[in-house]
């Protein structure tokens, strides 16, 4: 995987670094060093940039393109935890606490990503406490992540995830319409289901006039009903 350690880091970089939301306020003197000590690296499609289970390899930050963070069962199933972009960083939790990786990060479209070993990242927590702080601040963010995820799964039905879901991607594009990027393979993996359900909700959503196909895109035809499908 190619790379690149930054010796000067340039105004980019440091945009990128500070588009970080929990590194929002730290003196600018705290994000170069650390943009400093990352190394680049450019990720083709499908490149698995770590897997769960293996040593910490650190913290990462989303430079360009789409990072899947999944993991999966003794049988082999995914289950889609997040889809990454610029600006998200990943493997916070064993970067922070040493432990191994706790799923698997792979590139879901050509990415650009910024790896910062925890041995780095460590002496920069110890000679700026704000940092830690601003780490801190990042569990939470993800905890209170994966309790929305357990409250989708043990409350809502497919329907109502897959709803959810639709509503999500198309506030990410920021239109009414969410690219079939996504197969419904990979939708049953993000809701924790199988294809065959996930096509059927598809079905009954558009039956009702919720949503449509074409080629390329799910359209959404009535927000406010995929909305209240969502809660239901």
């Amino acid at each position: 995987m190619p790379r690149q350690r930054q010796e000067a880091v340039s105004e980019p970089v440091m945009a990128l670094w500070q588009s970080v939301p929990y590194f929002e306020g730290l003196d600018p003197q705290v994000i170069q060093e650390l943009a400093q000590a990352a190394v680049r690296h450019a990720c083709p499609a499908g490149h698995m940039i770590f897997t769960e289970g293996e040593p910490s390899t650190g913290l990462y930050l989303i430079e360009a393109g789409t990072v899947k963070i999944s993991r999966f069962s003794r049988e082999g199933r995914e289950h889609i935890l997040h889809l990454l972009n610029r600006g998200d960083t990943f493997n916070d939790v064993a970067a922070l606490d040493g432990g191994p990786n706790p799923a698997t990060a792979t590139a879901f479209t050509d990415a650009v990503v910024w790896h910062l070993d925890r041995g780095s990242l460590r002496q920069a927590v110890d000679r700026h406490p704000a940092l830690a702080w601003a780490l801190i601040e990042s569990m939470a963010r993800r905890a209170r992540y994966l309790l929305g995820l357990v409250e989708d799964l043990s409350m809502r039905n497919v329907r109502g995830r897959l709803a959810r879901l639709l509503l999500e991607e198309a506030s990410r594009h920021e239109a009414d319409q969410v690219p079939r990027l996504l197969t419904q393979e990979e939708m049953a993996s993000r809701l924790g289901t199988v294809r065959e359900v996930v096509g059927r909700a598809l079905r009954s959503l558009a039956a009702e006039g919720l949503i449509e196909f074409d080629r390329h895109r799910i359209v959404i035809l009535d927000a406010a009903g995929l909305a209240r499908e969502a809660e239901a």
